[in-house]
């Protein structure tokens, strides 16, 4: 019974690109590197600034899709919260002493 576990942590890892990615983890993170490519053919990059903004969309991409414990990536805590904050929290008591408005079942 010690050291069993009701799901095991690697359940989805079958599923997963290299066990790790979805197809849209792989799709976002390849746009980003391949636009700071093309960004960095484009760009004069001279200065540290325009450096900075030549690298920044594989960055954030990177970013992203990296991957974190509890979760599958930043992206999915990302929207996450934002879910949770943008929702209509409205939480009703529906505990063992509520009659749902119905005086009949006293």
């Amino acid at each position: 019974m010690n050291n069993n576990y009701l799901i095991p942590a690697n359940t989805k890892s079958g599923a997963l690109i290299l066990n790790v990615f979805t197809p849209f983890d792989l799709i976002l993170f390849l746009s980003g590197v391949g636009f700071s490519v093309i960004l960095l053919a484009v760009l004069n990059l001279d200065s540290f600034a325009m450096t900075v903004i030549a690298l920044a969309p594989g960055l954030i991409c990177s970013f992203l899709v990296l991957p974190i414990p509890n979760y599958h990536n930043v992206l999915n805590v990302i929207m996450g919260a934002i879910e949770f904050l943008a929702e209509r929290r409205v939480y009703v008591w529906k505990g063992w002493c509520v009659t749902n408005g119905d005086e009949s079942k006293k």
